[in-house]
């Protein structure tokens, strides 16, 4: 289930190309995160206590709100295929935080699985023609460890526990994190793009509808319950998903062309994925998160 999280957002560039308005990434942004986390918040109908208001928007700023920001700006000024491999270090960059942060084990085997998948990226979607551009590549890093610091953090914090003393679930948690998210993105929608002059047509709107209940709700759904139940360097590796997905659709749906290169680039990728999946499960216990408190310790913490 974790896995199609990373699958439905392969599907992003299709679905903008075809469907969204053009040049207008950050009101992208805005309209994927905080109609998908209103939606998710009237499901759940949890608000954040005490901590986690704090927490909440740390993790949205790092996941949702930075993210996207600095992945907008590497998107305009590098190639695709550039940012796609600065992107694909991000199972290498959780390994060494979660190792660090997490105590989970950083091996040789997990290291080279993850060099092997950035050259899978590499293969798929590098081209010859590429052109490098200091602050894109800045931007694309920043994006990079910005997700690679709020999955590791999100999974340190584990998930928070209501007044009653239960774990509250990760519909919540992923709510929360997406309007923090959308509201951030929101600032720099109004400072540096303005709202759209001219309305949004049908397509459009079909677009956004999918982008923000398929790709952001549920797929972020599917990505934090996951990271509750996975351990993060696992987790990470089915990122690499991504880039497969988005040259499969394009090829098979907007007929553009995939050489032998790009396929062996996808074998070596869902090797790598496998691989490091395998090979990021923990000592026995040390994957499963738990709750941050019990509900005996909630009793001892009237403040939280």
């Amino acid at each position: 289930m974790t896995a199609l999280a990373p699958v439905l957002w392969g599907t992003t560039y299709l679905t903008t190309t075809m469907f969204l308005p053009a040049d207008r990434p950050l009101l992208a942004g805005v309209l994927r995160a905080l109609p998908a986390g209103l939606l998710l918040l009237a499901l759940s109908r949890q608000l954040p206590q005490g901590p986690w208001w704090w927490k909440s928007w740390v993790l949205g700023m790092l996941n949702i709100g930075a993210f996207f920001a600095l992945l907008f700006v590497a998107a305009y000024r590098l190639p695709g295929g550039v940012a796609a491999i600065v992107g694909g270090v991000q199972p290498l960059l959780v390994a060494v935080l979660a190792s660090a942060v997490l105590n989970e084990k950083l091996t040789v085997s997990r290291v080279l699985a993850g060099a092997a998948g950035v050259l899978g990226v590499a293969l798929i979607v590098l081209q010859s023609q590429a052109r490098l551009d200091a602050l894109g590549l800045a931007a694309a890093a920043g994006g990079t460890v910005s997700m690679a610091a709020g999955t590791v953090l999100a999974k340190k914090w584990g998930q928070p526990v209501s007044r009653a003393g239960r774990p509250v679930t990760p519909l919540a948690t992923t709510a929360w994190q997406l309007i923090a998210g959308g509201a951030c993105l929101s600032v720099f929608l109004l400072v540096f793009e303005g709202l759209p002059a001219d309305p949004l047509t049908d397509t459009n709107i079909l677009g956004f509808l999918y982008l923000s209940v398929v790709g952001t709700a549920f797929a972020y759904f599917c990505w934090f319950r996951g990271l509750s139940k996975l351990p993060a360097g696992a987790a990470a590796f089915l990122g690499l998903l991504s880039p497969v997905v988005a040259i499969v659709l394009g090829w098979a749906v907007a007929g553009q062309s995939m050489g032998a290169l790009q396929i062996v680039g996808i074998a070596v990728v869902l090797v790598s994925v496998a691989a490091g999946v395998r090979l990021g499960n923990p000592r026995r216990g040390a994957g499963k998160l738990r709750p941050e408190n019990s509900a005996a310790n909630y009793a001892r913490k009237p403040s939280a």
